[in-house]
């Protein structure tokens, strides 16, 4: 009785291994292409904003379709840091306290600012999206971020292999950036 019954779990058991594991490669292997699909629209598109200098609504459309292709819910976070100088003074009230030094500061600016200058709320519903377009300068500093909100079948397989269930085996968030090179406006 005892050869029987662990005959019959080795055989379940081979049988769930061989099922199961072909099944999570196929998942991994299709998240990675996912992800990478959705990387590679990543960096085209700060690319471009960054060698452009300024972002449109256009841009903004087709960075979205190309991500809703990929097959992944992402959430979008845009930063764009604007480079400030500042004069160092003894006194700031005194401008014959010049210390002759400049300290160097960085504004951010987040997607909701973006966004308002893209999109601007008009009542009138005659506006053109073609002028609206977020500029940035030369030294200026922009980031995007993906941040994954669906969940992959390799995520979900995962989870129950070791026992995750909520959102602590997620994969992590894509972030791709870097200085303005242009002013093409």
């Amino acid at each position: 009785m005892g050869n029987a019954l662990s005959t019959i779990t080795a055989a379940l058991l081979a049988i769930v291994l061989i099922l199961f594991f072909p099944f999570m490669q196929t998942a991994q292997r299709e998240e990675d292409l996912r992800m990478l699909a959705a990387y590679n629209s990543l960096v085209q598109f700060t690319d471009a904003v960054r060698n452009k200098g300024y972002v449109s609504p256009e841009m903004v459309e087709d960075f979205s379709g190309e991500l809703a292709r990929s097959g992944v819910v992402f959430d979008i976070e845009l930063e764009h840091r604007h480079k400030k100088y500042h004069p160092e003074y003894g006194d700031p009230a005194d401008a014959a306290t010049f210390q002759h030094e400049f300290k160097v500061v960085y504004d951010a600016y987040f997607t909701e600012d973006v966004m308002e200058v893209l999109y601007p709320d008009d009542s009138g519903g005659n506006a053109s999206l073609d002028r609206n377009l977020y500029m940035m300068e030369l030294g200026d500093f922009w980031v995007v971020t993906l941040i994954p909100r669906s969940r992959s079948t390799y995520e979900i397989l995962s989870g129950y292999l070791v026992g995750l269930t909520g959102k602590e085996g997620s994969s992590g968030k894509l972030t791709y950036g870097g200085m303005i090179l242009n002013e093409d406006y």
